[in-house]
Protein backbone atom coordinates (compact mmCIF):
# COMPACT_ATOMS: atom_id res chain seq x y z
CA UNK A 1 0.00 0.00 0.00
CA UNK A 2 1.23 3.45 -0.75
CA UNK A 3 -0.26 6.40 0.74
CA UNK A 4 0.69 10.47 -0.94
CA UNK A 5 -0.34 12.68 1.53
CA UNK A 6 -0.84 16.50 0.66
CA UNK A 7 0.79 18.63 2.72
CA UNK A 8 -0.26 22.01 2.90
CA UNK A 9 1.74 24.72 4.11
CA UNK A 10 1.88 28.47 3.95
CA UNK A 11 5.32 30.19 3.71
CA UNK A 12 7.00 27.00 5.00
CA UNK A 13 4.38 26.69 7.75
CA UNK A 14 2.57 23.50 7.93
CA UNK A 15 -1.06 23.42 8.76
CA UNK A 16 -1.74 21.26 12.40
CA UNK A 17 -4.82 19.52 10.39
CA UNK A 18 -2.06 18.37 7.55
CA UNK A 19 0.14 16.97 10.14
CA UNK A 20 -2.95 14.49 11.24
CA UNK A 21 -3.62 13.54 7.83
CA UNK A 22 0.05 12.64 7.47
CA UNK A 23 -0.55 11.03 11.25
CA UNK A 24 -3.76 8.93 9.90
CA UNK A 25 -1.76 8.00 6.97
CA UNK A 26 0.99 6.64 9.01
CA UNK A 27 -1.30 4.66 11.42
CA UNK A 28 -3.44 3.32 8.22
CA UNK A 29 -0.11 2.36 6.65
CA UNK A 30 1.14 0.75 9.66
CA UNK A 31 -1.38 -1.78 9.61
CA UNK A 32 -0.53 -3.22 6.15
CA UNK A 33 2.73 -3.12 5.88
CA UNK A 34 2.66 0.17 3.26
CA UNK A 35 4.66 3.34 2.78
CA UNK A 36 3.69 6.93 3.86
CA UNK A 37 5.39 10.26 1.30
CA UNK A 38 4.62 13.51 2.06
CA UNK A 39 4.18 15.54 -0.68
CA UNK A 40 5.47 19.61 0.23
CA UNK A 41 4.78 21.51 -2.99
CA UNK A 42 5.26 25.68 -3.87
CA UNK A 43 7.11 28.39 -2.25
CA UNK A 44 8.60 27.38 1.05
CA UNK A 45 8.39 24.07 0.26
CA UNK A 46 11.54 22.82 1.51
CA UNK A 47 10.82 24.64 4.97
CA UNK A 48 7.50 22.84 5.30
CA UNK A 49 9.67 19.35 4.54
CA UNK A 50 12.21 20.58 7.24
CA UNK A 51 9.54 20.95 9.64
CA UNK A 52 7.57 17.80 9.14
CA UNK A 53 10.70 14.90 9.41
CA UNK A 54 9.30 12.83 11.73
CA UNK A 55 5.45 13.51 11.52
CA UNK A 56 4.85 9.98 9.79
CA UNK A 57 6.35 9.99 6.05
CA UNK A 58 8.53 7.61 5.08
CA UNK A 59 9.82 10.06 2.46
CA UNK A 60 8.71 13.61 1.62
CA UNK A 61 8.87 15.12 -1.77
CA UNK A 62 9.21 18.47 -2.60
CA UNK A 63 8.68 20.23 -5.19
CA UNK A 64 9.57 23.93 -6.19
CA UNK A 65 10.37 26.39 -9.45
CA UNK A 66 8.85 29.68 -10.60
CA UNK A 67 5.88 28.00 -12.09
CA UNK A 68 4.27 27.67 -8.49
CA UNK A 69 4.92 31.11 -7.46
CA UNK A 70 1.78 32.52 -6.74
CA UNK A 71 -0.02 29.47 -8.51
CA UNK A 72 -3.43 28.60 -8.24
CA UNK A 73 -5.15 25.72 -7.57
CA UNK A 74 -5.14 24.22 -11.00
CA UNK A 75 -1.28 24.37 -10.72
CA UNK A 76 -1.04 22.06 -7.29
CA UNK A 77 -3.52 19.46 -8.61
CA UNK A 78 -1.44 19.11 -11.64
CA UNK A 79 1.62 18.44 -9.30
CA UNK A 80 -0.14 16.28 -6.73
CA UNK A 81 -2.05 14.08 -9.86
CA UNK A 82 1.51 13.33 -11.21
CA UNK A 83 3.15 12.29 -8.04
CA UNK A 84 0.30 10.05 -7.60
CA UNK A 85 0.35 8.63 -11.15
CA UNK A 86 4.46 8.23 -10.53
CA UNK A 87 4.07 6.68 -6.83
CA UNK A 88 1.70 4.43 -7.99
CA UNK A 89 -0.14 5.30 -5.18
CA UNK A 90 -3.37 3.73 -3.71
CA UNK A 91 -4.46 6.17 -1.57
CA UNK A 92 -4.04 10.45 -1.77
CA UNK A 93 -4.85 11.72 1.61
CA UNK A 94 -5.95 15.70 2.47
CA UNK A 95 -6.92 17.59 4.80
CA UNK A 96 -10.10 18.98 3.71
CA UNK A 97 -9.81 22.56 4.30
CA UNK A 98 -10.77 24.60 1.20
CA UNK A 99 -7.80 24.50 -0.74
CA UNK A 100 -7.28 20.73 0.27
CA UNK A 101 -10.58 19.72 -0.57
CA UNK A 102 -10.56 21.92 -4.27
CA UNK A 103 -6.58 20.19 -4.85
CA UNK A 104 -7.41 16.65 -4.47
CA UNK A 105 -10.94 17.24 -6.36
CA UNK A 106 -9.03 18.65 -9.34
CA UNK A 107 -6.29 16.22 -9.23
CA UNK A 108 -8.57 12.81 -8.66
CA UNK A 109 -10.56 14.88 -11.85
CA UNK A 110 -7.48 14.35 -13.97
CA UNK A 111 -6.63 11.17 -12.99
CA UNK A 112 -10.38 9.80 -14.01
CA UNK A 113 -11.33 8.83 -10.40
CA UNK A 114 -13.39 9.58 -7.53
CA UNK A 115 -12.91 11.69 -4.34
CA UNK A 116 -14.48 11.12 -1.00
CA UNK A 117 -14.98 14.40 1.49
CA UNK A 118 -15.32 15.60 4.95
CA UNK A 119 -14.55 12.22 6.07
CA UNK A 120 -14.40 11.39 9.59
CA UNK A 121 -12.43 8.48 9.84
CA UNK A 122 -10.98 5.90 7.11
CA UNK A 123 -9.86 2.47 7.43
CA UNK A 124 -8.35 -0.36 5.26
CA UNK A 125 -10.51 -3.33 4.08
CA UNK A 126 -8.78 -6.12 1.97
CA UNK A 127 -7.90 -4.13 -1.54
CA UNK A 128 -10.39 -0.90 -0.75
CA UNK A 129 -10.59 1.75 1.52
CA UNK A 130 -13.79 2.78 3.62
CA UNK A 131 -14.30 5.77 4.61
CA UNK A 132 -17.19 7.60 6.87
CA UNK A 133 -18.39 10.98 6.38
CA UNK A 134 -21.12 13.15 8.03
CA UNK A 135 -23.81 13.65 5.62
CA UNK A 136 -27.94 15.06 5.68
CA UNK A 137 -26.18 18.08 7.55
CA UNK A 138 -24.87 15.45 10.26
CA UNK A 139 -28.22 13.77 11.05
CA UNK A 140 -26.61 10.55 9.60
CA UNK A 141 -23.24 9.04 9.06
CA UNK A 142 -22.48 7.00 5.60
CA UNK A 143 -19.69 4.35 5.20
CA UNK A 144 -18.50 4.10 1.71
CA UNK A 145 -15.98 1.33 0.09
CA UNK A 146 -13.77 3.02 -2.15
CA UNK A 147 -12.68 0.33 -4.93
CA UNK A 148 -10.51 3.06 -7.37
CA UNK A 149 -7.20 3.09 -7.49
CA UNK A 150 -5.52 5.71 -6.20
CA UNK A 151 -9.00 6.99 -4.23
CA UNK A 152 -8.51 10.41 -3.02
CA UNK A 153 -9.77 11.35 0.24
CA UNK A 154 -10.43 14.71 2.54
CA UNK A 155 -9.83 14.34 6.25
CA UNK A 156 -11.78 16.54 8.34
CA UNK A 157 -9.52 18.36 10.53
CA UNK A 158 -9.48 17.56 14.37
CA UNK A 159 -10.28 13.76 13.43
CA UNK A 160 -6.79 12.58 12.14
CA UNK A 161 -4.46 11.84 14.69
CA UNK A 162 -0.52 13.19 15.33
CA UNK A 163 2.13 10.75 15.50
CA UNK A 164 6.01 10.52 15.97
CA UNK A 165 8.42 8.37 13.65
CA UNK A 166 11.80 8.16 12.24
CA UNK A 167 12.95 10.69 10.08
CA UNK A 168 11.61 11.06 6.31
CA UNK A 169 13.95 10.45 3.69
CA UNK A 170 13.33 13.69 1.69
CA UNK A 171 13.62 14.19 -2.25
CA UNK A 172 13.72 17.77 -3.62
CA UNK A 173 12.32 18.05 -7.35
CA UNK A 174 11.28 20.88 -9.72
CA UNK A 175 8.35 21.93 -10.38
CA UNK A 176 7.50 20.00 -13.54
CA UNK A 177 4.41 22.09 -15.10
CA UNK A 178 3.37 25.40 -16.12
CA UNK A 179 1.26 27.94 -14.58
CA UNK A 180 -1.16 29.44 -16.82
CA UNK A 181 -3.27 31.70 -14.21
CA UNK A 182 -1.15 33.45 -11.22
CA UNK A 183 -2.65 35.14 -7.72
CA UNK A 184 -2.26 38.86 -8.60
CA UNK A 185 -2.52 39.83 -4.90
CA UNK A 186 -3.00 38.35 -1.43
CA UNK A 187 -4.65 39.82 1.21
CA UNK A 188 -3.71 38.51 4.46
CA UNK A 189 -7.34 38.63 6.60
CA UNK A 190 -7.90 38.06 10.60
CA UNK A 191 -4.37 38.52 11.08
CA UNK A 192 -3.65 37.05 14.35
CA UNK A 193 -7.26 34.95 14.50
CA UNK A 194 -6.91 31.09 14.97
CA UNK A 195 -8.49 30.00 11.76
CA UNK A 196 -11.95 27.96 12.91
CA UNK A 197 -11.57 24.83 11.03
CA UNK A 198 -8.28 23.99 12.71
CA UNK A 199 -9.08 25.52 16.04
CA UNK A 200 -9.48 22.74 19.26
CA UNK A 201 -11.93 25.13 20.83
CA UNK A 202 -14.03 27.58 19.51
CA UNK A 203 -16.60 29.82 21.25
CA UNK A 204 -19.34 31.00 18.63
CA UNK A 205 -21.82 34.01 20.18
CA UNK A 206 -25.73 34.84 18.28
CA UNK A 207 -28.41 37.45 18.10
CA UNK A 208 -28.64 36.82 21.93
CA UNK A 209 -25.11 38.71 22.37
CA UNK A 210 -27.75 41.86 21.83
CA UNK A 211 -25.28 43.80 19.84
CA UNK A 212 -22.08 43.31 18.05
CA UNK A 213 -19.91 45.17 20.61
CA UNK A 214 -20.50 42.11 23.55
CA UNK A 215 -18.89 39.91 21.65
CA UNK A 216 -15.67 41.20 23.49
CA UNK A 217 -17.05 38.99 25.96
CA UNK A 218 -16.27 35.82 24.19
CA UNK A 219 -13.11 37.52 22.70
CA UNK A 220 -11.78 37.87 26.30
CA UNK A 221 -12.93 34.30 27.31
CA UNK A 222 -11.23 32.86 23.88
CA UNK A 223 -8.19 34.45 25.09
CA UNK A 224 -7.97 32.44 28.33
CA UNK A 225 -8.48 29.15 26.64
CA UNK A 226 -6.49 29.62 23.28
CA UNK A 227 -10.00 29.47 21.57
CA UNK A 228 -11.55 30.41 18.26
CA UNK A 229 -14.22 32.99 17.99
CA UNK A 230 -16.94 31.94 15.46
CA UNK A 231 -20.87 33.21 15.44
CA UNK A 232 -24.29 32.09 13.82
CA UNK A 233 -25.90 33.45 10.20
CA UNK A 234 -27.87 35.88 12.00
CA UNK A 235 -25.09 37.27 13.74
CA UNK A 236 -23.61 37.72 10.52
CA UNK A 237 -25.88 38.25 8.34
CA UNK A 238 -26.86 41.31 10.97
CA UNK A 239 -22.97 42.73 10.03
CA UNK A 240 -21.90 41.93 13.66
CA UNK A 241 -18.76 39.71 12.53
CA UNK A 242 -17.55 38.80 9.45
CA UNK A 243 -18.70 35.97 7.00
CA UNK A 244 -14.94 34.09 7.96
CA UNK A 245 -16.59 33.39 11.56
CA UNK A 246 -19.69 32.11 10.74
CA UNK A 247 -20.21 28.29 11.51
CA UNK A 248 -22.85 26.61 9.61
CA UNK A 249 -24.31 25.26 6.86
CA UNK A 250 -23.69 28.45 4.72
CA UNK A 251 -20.48 28.99 6.94
CA UNK A 252 -17.96 26.90 7.98
CA UNK A 253 -18.36 23.07 9.38
CA UNK A 254 -16.23 22.38 12.42
CA UNK A 255 -14.86 19.65 14.35
CA UNK A 256 -13.25 20.84 17.46
CA UNK A 257 -12.67 19.05 20.44
CA UNK A 258 -14.97 21.47 22.44
CA UNK A 259 -17.88 23.75 20.94
CA UNK A 260 -19.09 26.42 23.41
CA UNK A 261 -22.55 28.00 21.84
CA UNK A 262 -23.15 31.06 23.56
CA UNK A 263 -26.90 33.11 22.78
CA UNK A 264 -27.15 30.44 20.14
CA UNK A 265 -30.86 28.93 19.54
CA UNK A 266 -29.54 25.96 17.77
CA UNK A 267 -31.10 26.58 14.22
CA UNK A 268 -30.97 23.34 11.82
CA UNK A 269 -28.51 25.34 9.57
CA UNK A 270 -26.20 26.08 12.26
CA UNK A 271 -26.23 22.44 13.74
CA UNK A 272 -25.26 21.67 10.52
CA UNK A 273 -21.83 23.16 11.05
CA UNK A 274 -20.79 22.11 14.70
CA UNK A 275 -23.37 19.22 15.44
CA UNK A 276 -19.97 16.64 14.79
CA UNK A 277 -17.55 18.23 17.66
CA UNK A 278 -16.66 15.74 19.92
CA UNK A 279 -17.97 18.00 23.25
CA UNK A 280 -20.83 20.90 22.91
CA UNK A 281 -21.53 23.20 25.81
CA UNK A 282 -24.63 25.89 25.29
CA UNK A 283 -25.50 28.46 27.18
CA UNK A 284 -29.05 30.08 26.40
CA UNK A 285 -31.61 31.52 28.58
CA UNK A 286 -34.35 29.71 26.90
CA UNK A 287 -34.55 25.87 28.38
CA UNK A 288 -36.49 25.26 24.88
CA UNK A 289 -33.64 26.33 22.44
CA UNK A 290 -32.98 23.70 19.72
CA UNK A 291 -29.39 24.08 20.89
CA UNK A 292 -29.71 22.03 23.92
CA UNK A 293 -30.71 18.80 21.92
CA UNK A 294 -26.87 18.29 20.72
CA UNK A 295 -25.40 19.70 23.78
CA UNK A 296 -22.70 17.45 25.94
CA UNK A 297 -23.55 20.31 28.85
CA UNK A 298 -25.95 22.69 28.94
CA UNK A 299 -26.48 25.83 31.07
CA UNK A 300 -30.09 27.95 31.33
CA UNK A 301 -29.13 31.25 32.44
CA UNK A 302 -28.59 34.45 31.20
CA UNK A 303 -25.05 34.87 29.57
CA UNK A 304 -24.19 38.14 31.01
CA UNK A 305 -24.06 36.54 34.36
CA UNK A 306 -22.62 33.13 32.97
CA UNK A 307 -19.70 34.39 30.84
CA UNK A 308 -17.84 36.32 33.17
CA UNK A 309 -18.75 34.27 36.19
CA UNK A 310 -17.00 30.98 33.29
CA UNK A 311 -13.68 33.68 32.95
CA UNK A 312 -13.52 34.25 36.50
CA UNK A 313 -13.42 30.83 37.23
CA UNK A 314 -11.18 29.65 34.64
CA UNK A 315 -8.85 32.42 35.02
CA UNK A 316 -8.28 30.73 39.16
CA UNK A 317 -8.18 27.32 37.35
CA UNK A 318 -5.82 27.93 34.76
CA UNK A 319 -3.54 31.20 35.21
Amino acid sequence: MKIVVWIESNSGKVKASSLEALGSARLLADSAAGEVIGFCCGEGAGEAASSILSAGAHRIITRQGDSLTDALSDTFAAELSQIAASESADLVLASATSSGKEIIALAAGSLGTCVASDCISIRHDGDAFVTERPIYAGKAHQQQKWITSPAFISLRPNYGETVERDAALVDSQEATGKSVLKRTAFVEGSLGKKELTEAEIIISGGRGLKEAENFALLESLAEILGAAVGASRAVVDAGWRPHSDQVGQTGKTVSPKLYIAVGISGAIQHLAGMSSSRTIVAINKDPGAPIFSVATYGLVGDLFEVIPRLEEELKAVLQ
